[in-house]
């Protein structure tokens, strides 16, 4: 070989004529067969009046002959020419030898091409109105490159370069391989979606956090599609794959939970709690509530949360499920797969008044008592009913009494809605529920539907299974953030003491104390909030009690309750590779920690952003780049959404329809003006008895009758 050189690392070289023939020659040897990738059309003319040469070094532009060791090396050196010069490129038709092995490959110019000619009739009533589209890049431009084999290696020269275009060349700056995104910024992008932010809102917070939108070289139509290119690649593998990597944390985490059911190979129902969730019913599960909440994925599965309250008085998710609709069997299902999971029922339970539910929870927690929530605590009603309802320590013959007085009193006594409540009274009165230990503590499903509020905020109704789990783990490590900083200022607080008694000082620290005494007091507060009430704490002092009981301590009620009985792990099972995780974090920290050391000393900055620029020459030289592959793969979006196992290639579980279940509403946009005339044209018209025609008009509007008596009246 002669006239050998390199350009950029990638061995090239040029053939002579001789050389050239043989290889030619040994192409027809073989035998081949052309397939057509994409339809490349060039136009025979140049539309423009004068032509533009990229102005590039010398030793950079590819001439004939050229060859290199691969064909993705010899695509990767024509993109980059194109940068330099200010053009965009994209990968064309292609021809296969017998064994598959591509035979020649064109690269164009990306204003190649002809425009497609498209019909619009402004004025058709049949079909779908089009919209009319002018802008389009193709302008016909020649210029482009062809790649061709060198038979029996795997080396490809260059058959044919035009380097001429029709259309002045563009700044590096404005091509669109400079809106390509790097990996930390599509990122950026998945971690603001399962925090609610859409592609719009991020690009403004990209721009808001790089300086301004000129620092920011993706539009947000690119951010648009990295989000559609996720939800391609997923698609109706959603449920195989949501189920795959639940089934990869119960396996990497043996304290993890998940069941899973499905009808006819189609998904119907999940349950799932971990370890921690586990730990928050086993202490706290005493007093439940759940409750369904809506839209939070494409499907219109019904999520539906379980919620206890911990030593804080919050709110904590002790276990969650999805729902493809919401029939006595999917609640019945649900309820066996949360049993099977906590191994015990909760004492109480309190759920609205959906029929399904409650005939469930009578059917599965055989052993606990069920309470629907009280209907009037959101209703603007009378005071005294009101008070009627919300006395604890009313007796329950008083109350029936009361009631009737206040029905008969306000004319309310023939009303269905009330006798139907007056009927199932002991369901929700709370008077009715006073013997049951930690009755006052979760009065209604206020709770719940405050938990799906806060679930809402992270999730919306066009989410995948996958974005939605993802939503859920932010939602969730929210909420156990919360109780982290609780627990912490919990231990470092120090109370104030209003009486200099002893009892006062030991109820602050809740140390526990081998007394044995019994307290009882009339309000039974203790009874419904497992906490002393005051009148207690007044009698201990008159007595000289200088320690609580043992017995009134409840474990509960602790500051170290979880922390001294369980040691979760630490590591999440499906967040990838976490030591490559951890070394991303560290190296971003370290990078930001350097700016802003130097950040106020210009020198100290400018050789900062030198060395920088030398560490990445020295990293890009061994780097090969995806070329002019564009589109997000299936391993790049496992990797954004961190999931450990690959995309499945064979479905054994299949998404859900779209159901409309109860309170979940009609999605459904209000149709323009145009639209509802378009759809009024297509309807047929009745027969009108004037003219025994079909026509939109009747016998007022009938323009002949119209006209006639317009004449008669000008005569």
């Amino acid at each position: 070989m002669s006239n050998s050189s390199v350009i950029d690392g990638d061995l090239y070289y040029s053939m002579s004529e001789s050389e050239e023939e043989d290889v030619e020659n040994s192409f027809f040897e073989g035998g081949e067969s052309s397939s057509s990738v994409h339809d490349a059309q060039y136009c025979d003319d140049i539309i423009a009046e004068h032509v533009y040469k990229p102005d590039v070094l010398v030793q950079l532009i590819p001439f004939k002959g050229l060859i290199f060791k691969s064909l993705k090396l010899s695509i990767k050196m024509y993109s980059e020419y194109a940068e330099i010069g200010g053009f965009d490129v994209r990968l064309s038709t292609q021809s296969r030898f017998d064994n598959k092995i591509i035979k020649k490959k064109h690269v164009i110019c990306n204003r190649g091409g002809k425009q497609k000619k498209k019909s619009c009739d402004t004025l058709g009533t049949s079909g779908v109105r089009r919209k009319r589209n002018s802008n389009s890049r193709a302008i016909g431009c020649q210029a482009k490159i062809i790649f061709k084999s060198v038979y029996g290696t795997p080396d490809y020269k260059v058959f044919q370069f035009d380097e001429l275009h029709n259309h002045p060349l563009e700044k590096r700056s404005d091509l669109k391989k400079a809106r390509q995104m790097s990996y930390s910024e599509k990122e950026f992008i998945v971690r603001d979606s399962t925090s609610k932010i859409g592609p719009t809102m991020t690009h403004k917070l990209r721009a808001s956090l790089r300086g301004g939108y000129e620092f920011v070289k993706p539009k947000v139509v690119d951010y648009k599609i990295l989000r559609r290119d996720i939800n391609k690649v997923i698609g109706y593998k959603d449920a195989q794959m949501i189920v795959n990597t639940m089934n990869d944390r119960r396996a990497h985490n043996p304290n993890y939970s998940f069941e899973f059911n499905c009808q006819d190979d189609v998904l119907d129902c999940m349950f799932w709690a971990d370890e921690m969730e586990k730990a928050y019913y086993a202490e706290f599960g005493d007093v439940i509530s759940f409750d369904a909440t809506f839209r939070t994925n494409k499907y219109r599965m019904v999520f539906v949360p379980f919620t206890a309250i911990d030593h804080h008085k919050k709110s904590v998710t002790i276990g969650s499920g999805l729902l493809s609709n919401e029939s006595i069997e999917s609640y019945s299902w649900l309820l066996k797969a949360f049993l099977k999971t906590h191994g015990k029922e909760p004492t109480l339970v309190l759920t609205d008044q959906d029929v399904a539910i409650k005939q469930v929870v009578e059917n599965v927690f055989r052993n606990s008592k069920h309470r629907l929530y009280d209907l009037f605590t959101n209703i603007d009603f009378r005071k005294r009913f009101s008070k009627l309802v919300w006395d604890i320590n009313m007796k329950l013959d008083v109350f029936e009494v009361k009631w009737c007085l206040l029905m008969k009193e306000f004319n309310l006594e023939d009303t269905r809605w009330f006798k139907d409540m007056f009927t199932i009274c002991d369901s929700w009165i709370p008077g009715y529920f006073s013997d049951i230990p930690m009755c006052g503590l979760m009065k209604t499903t206020s709770r719940s539907e405050s938990m799906n509020s806060s679930f809402n905020t992270y999730s919306e109704s066009g989410n995948l299974l996958l974005n939605f789990m993802m939503n859920y783990d932010t939602a969730i490590q929210k909420q156990r953030n919360t109780q982290q900083e609780l627990n912490k200022a919990s231990k470092k607080a120090s109370y104030k003491m209003q009486t200099p008694q002893e009892i006062e000082l030991q109820a602050s620290k809740v140390e526990i104390k081998a007394e044995e005494k019994e307290i009882n007091s009339s309000c039974e507060h203790f009874k419904r909030m497992s906490v002393l009430c005051r009148h207690a704490f007044t009698i201990m002092m008159r007595c000289g009690v200088k320690g609580i009981p043992e017995r009134y301590i409840l474990k509960r009620w602790r500051k170290d309750v979880i922390s001294r009985n369980y040691h979760f792990s630490s590591v999440q099972s499906d967040s990838g590779d976490c030591e490559n995780v951890k070394l991303v974090n560290d190296s971003y920290y370290s990078f930001e920690s350097c700016l802003d050391i130097v950040r106020d000393d210009k020198k100290r900055l400018a050789l900062f952003a030198e060395k920088q620029q030398m560490l990445l020459k020295e990293f890009e030289s061994d780097y090969i780049s995806p070329g002019l592959k564009s589109k997000t793969d299936g391993e790049v979006v496992c990797k954004l959404l961190g999931v450990t196992i690959p995309i499945p290639e064979e479905i054994n579980i299949h998404v859900p329809e779209v159901q409309s279940n109860k309170s979940s509403g009609i999605k459904k946009r209000i149709p323009s003006t145009g639209e509802v005339a378009y759809e009024n044209s297509k309807k047929e018209y009745r027969m009108f008895s004037g003219c025994g025609k079909r026509v939109p008009h009747n016998l007022r509007t009938c323009p002949e009758r119209v006209g006639a008596a317009k004449s008669t009246k000008d005569s």
